[in-house]
C-alpha cells in the first residue's frame, strides 16, 4: 500500500510540473505504442492523437508539406538531446549510423548510401559524375523543379550535352510511352522525378528504370517525394540513382537527405565532392609522386568531411517515428487524404481545373489545380489570409496550384479548402 501511494505521489508531482500539452504529448506518445498496428486509415481518433505529436500552429491548416515537412516532437528532441550531448562533450561522428537507417527504409544496402543535406545536392552528384560527352541526351520532363532542371541545363551550356523533354501523360501507360518515344540511339540518360513537384503524379518508375536498363540508359531519379509517401524498395524499382532528403515526407530535420547509388554503378559515376571518409588507404602529400589513395568501397566516396550528427540523429528518429506508426498506416492514410482532396475539387465542376491524374496508381497525396477565373498568385495570398498553407507552382510556366497533405492533417481542414474555392 505504501509503495503504491509513493508512486502515485512522485506521478502526480511530476505531472503537476508539466504542462497540459504536455500531457497531451505523454498521452499521444502512449497512443501510437498501443494502436499503432491497428491504425485504420479512418481511424480519426488515432491520427488525431498522430496530431498532437507535432508542434503545428492549431490555427493554420498546414497543406504543403510537399514543401516542407514539420518533424514531430520525438525529432526535435533527438537532435537536441544529440547536440547537447555533442557540445557537452566534445563527441566527433554519429552520424554514419543514419546510413544504415536510411537503407533499411528504402530498399537499399548501407554501402550504396550517401548523406547530403538535400535532393538538389543528391541530383548534382548524380548529373556531374555520369559520364556523358558532346551531344549525349539526357531525357527530362516539362514538369521539373529548378533543383533537377539547373545542373542539367548547367552541364548543357558547359559540356554540350542535349536535353529533351516530354509532358507527362494524364496515365501510366501513357507516361512510359512518351519517355520511350524520347529515346534515340544518343539517349544516355533519364533523369526524371518520382513524383513532379508540380501536380504530384506518381510515376511508373519501376517501369522508366526497366527501359531504361534494357536500352543501356542510366536511370537517375529525383526522388524528392518518395520517401515517407510511398513503400519504397529501391533495388526492386531498378534504378541507377535515386537522390532525396529527410525534410518532406519523411518528416526529418531541415538540412538532411541522401543518394542512392546502386553499388554496381559506382565505378562509373565519378565523385566530385571529396572529403574526409571518401578515400579509403594511404594518402601522403610528402611523397613524390603524390599517393592519392583510392576511393571508398561505398557510397561514401560522394561525401566527405564533418557531418551534422544531431541532426542525423534527428533522421534515424524521424525513421523510428514512422515505423511506429507503420509505413503502411501512414501510407494508406496520405493516399486516402489525397484521394478525398480530389473527390472535393471534382465536386466543384468546372470551377476547377484539376491537372493531377485521377488513375489510381498515378495519385497519392499530392494534387495540383486551378482555379478558373482567379489568378493562381491571387488565390494563393487569398489562402493565405485564411491561415490555409499551400503552394503557388510558377514553374515552367505552369501557373498552378498544390495542396500535399500528410498524416498530421484532417478532412475538415481539405473541406476549408473546398469551401474557400467555392466562393472565391
Amino acid at each position: 500500500m505504501s509503495f503504491s501511494r509513493r508512486n502515485f505521489l512522485k506521478t502526480a508531482t511530476v505531472l503537476s510540473a508539466i504542462s497540459l500539452a504536455e500531457i497531451d504529448k505523454l498521452a499521444a506518445k502512449q497512443h501510437l505504442r498501443d494502436h499503432a498496428d491497428k491504425a485504420g486509415h479512418d481511424n480519426e481518433e488515432y491520427w488525431k492523437n498522430v496530431r498532437m505529436l507535432f508542434p503545428l500552429n492549431k490555427d493554420v491548416a498546414y497543406m504543403n508539406n510537399g514543401t516542407m515537412g514539420p518533424s514531430p516532437y520525438p525529432v526535435i528532441e533527438a537532435v537536441h538531446k544529440a547536440m547537447m550531448e555533442e557540445d557537452a562533450n566534445g563527441n566527433y561522428g554519429g552520424y554514419e549510423a543514419a546510413m544504415a537507417k536510411i537503407a533499411q527504409f528504402v530498399g537499399a544496402n548501407d554501402d550504396e548510401i550517401a548523406l547530403t543535406h538535400n535532393v538538389t545536392e543528391g541530383i548534382n552528384i548524380a548529373c556531374w559524375g555520369v559520364p556523358l560527352k558532346r551531344g549525349d541526351e539526357v531525357i527530362l520532363t516539362t514538369h521539373e523543379h529548378i533543383g533537377n532542371a539547373a545542373p542539367w541545363l548547367t552541364r548543357q551550356r558547359l559540356d554540350g550535352i542535349v536535353i529533351k523533354v516530354f509532358t507527362p501523360g494524364p496515365t501510366a501507360a501513357t507516361t512510359l510511352q512518351r519517355i520511350e518515344d524520347q529515346i534515340t540511339p544518343r539517349t544516355r540518360v533519364i533523369a526524371v522525378p518520382h513524383i513532379p513537384c508540380t501536380q504530384g503524379q506518381v510515376f511508373p518508375i519501376k517501369e522508366i528504370c526497366k527501359l531504361a536498363r534494357q536500352k543501356g540508359i542510366y536511370s537517375l531519379i529525383d526522388g524528392a517525394h518518395g520517401p515517407g509517401m510511398l513503400l519504397l524498395n529501391l533495388h526492386d524499382m531498378g534504378c541507377d540513382t535515386y537522390a532525396s532528403c529527410c525534410h518532406k515526407w519523411m518528416l526529418g530535420p531541415k538540412g538532411t537527405g541522401f543518394i542512392y547509388v546502386r553499388k554496381d554503378v559506382q565505378d562509373t559515376l565519378q565523385p566530385h565532392n571529396l572529403g574526409g571518409g571518401s578515400i579509403e588507404g594511404d594518402w601522403n602529400m610528402n611523397q613524390i609522386p603524390l599517393n592519392t589513395g583510392n576511393y571508398a568501397p561505398s557510397a561514401h566516396r560522394y561525401y566527405g568531411g564533418t557531418q551534422a550528427s544531431g541532426l542525423f540523429k534527428g533522421v534515424i528518429a524521424a525513421i523510428d517515428f514512422c515505423n511506429t506508426i507503420g509505413m503502411n498506416n501512414i501510407h494508406h492514410r496520405i493516399k486516402a487524404l489525397g484521394a478525398y482532396m480530389q473527390q472535393r475539387l471534382l465536386e466543384l465542376g468546372d470551377k476547377v481545373e484539376l491537372i493531377t491524374p485521377t488513375e489510381e496508381q498515378s495519385r497519392c497525396a499530392v494534387n495540383g489545380f486551378r482555379v478558373k477565373g482567379i489568378a493562381y498568385n491571387k488565390f494563393y495570398e487569398c489562402c493565405a489570409e485564411h491561415k490555409i498553407r499551400i503552394r503557388s507552382v510558377s514553374e515552367n510556366g505552369l501557373n498552378a496550384l498544390r495542396v500535399s497533405t500528410h498524416i498530421y492533417n484532417t478532412h475538415a481542414q481539405i473541406d476549408q479548402l473546398a469551401e474557400l474555392i467555392r466562393i472565391a
